[in-house]
């Protein structure tokens, strides 16, 4: 009897990984098409594409898009470079500060943390707007046309302090009290024994960093614009489209027919060029940024 329980039991486990593996094999795929869609619209004809639109495999290939993006190497190598640089460092240094704010916050000794969580809190729901943003930033703080204006508008935002804080809370306080009785200092507790342990949520927090300073074009565009030799790489490929738009809209055009000019190919391959190394990013960190963004949520 107790054979034929076991039998059922292993058959229905097997029936439900079955399903479960079907289920999450469709979703994949399901995620992935975009993904090739993308890729394949970037390789083909703009005048096919108007007439037929996008299919899974290029139409009438071709690398005109392409030739539009990096048609300036210089500038195009430019742009990854400096974006390259802002998050690497920006993704670094926002780590470090955040991490240390999130660890201050949630220790009960700190007899600020309950001031410094509502302001912290209260920049959530409430924010100065554009306008005065960008007065602050260019009268006062002199930052106009400076690289300087957009790495320290993405160091570190309210949310991210607050999920490196709920995940703070999940280290024993224990493990500082045990540093304090060895004679270490506060900063020596954190570097040491701390940091270590906010693995997953550094992960998780260095991921969102990341892809804020590598997707940013807004910033760019309101305090660099011309005043720089170099933009970041989504803000020059957004200056590539509007420049192919424009051109494809103009009366008098260029030498060449309107149909050649790439708009919706064009739109592809930049997001081909901007999203491809991030895409590469992602499976190293997934595994701590799943644990830290489920820490972060579920700790009060």
């Amino acid at each position: 009897m107790k054979k034929s329980n076991k039998i059922k039991l292993d058959k229905s486990t097997m029936v439900l990984k079955i399903i479960s593996y079907v289920v999450i094999t469709l979703w994949a795929i399901i995620c992935i098409l975009p993904f090739i869609l993308i890729i394949s619209a970037s390789f083909s004809t703009e005048s096919v594409i108007s007439k037929e639109g996008f299919g899974l495999l290029p139409k009438g290939f071709t690398l005109t898009a392409y030739s539009w993006v990096f048609r300036y190497p210089k500038q195009i190598l430019g742009s990854y470079v400096v974006t390259i640089l802002m998050t690497v460092f920006g993704t670094l240094i926002g780590l470090f500060i955040i991490a240390m704010t999130g660890y201050a916050l949630q220790r009960k000794d700190f007899p600020f943390r309950n001031g410094l969580s509502f302001f912290i809190y209260f920049t959530t729901l409430f924010s100065a707007g554009m306008a005065p943003t960008y007065i602050w930033v260019s009268r006062y703080l002199h930052l106009q046309g400076s690289y300087m204006a957009v790495f320290l508008q993405l160091l570190m935002t309210p949310w991210l302090i607050i999920l490196m804080k709920n995940f703070a809370k999940s280290v024993p306080y224990e493990i500082t009290e045990s540093g304090k009785i060895d004679g270490a200092g506060d900063f020596r507790i954190f570097i040491s024994l701390i940091f270590p342990m906010l693995k997953p949520a550094l992960a998780t927090v260095g991921l969102f960093l990341a892809l804020g300073y590598w997707n940013e074009w807004y910033q760019s565009s309101l305090y660099l614009g011309s005043s720089v030799d170099y933009k970041p790489l989504q803000y020059y490929l957004y200056s590539i489209i509007n420049q192919a738009n424009a051109l494809k809209n103009s009366v008098a055009g260029a030498n060449v027919t309107i149909t050649a000019l790439p708009s919706n190919t064009l739109k592809m391959a930049t997001a081909v060029v901007a999203t491809g190394p991030i895409v590469f990013l992602y499976p190293f960190v997934q595994k701590y940024f799943i644990s830290g963004i489920t820490v972060g949520a579920v700790k009060g």
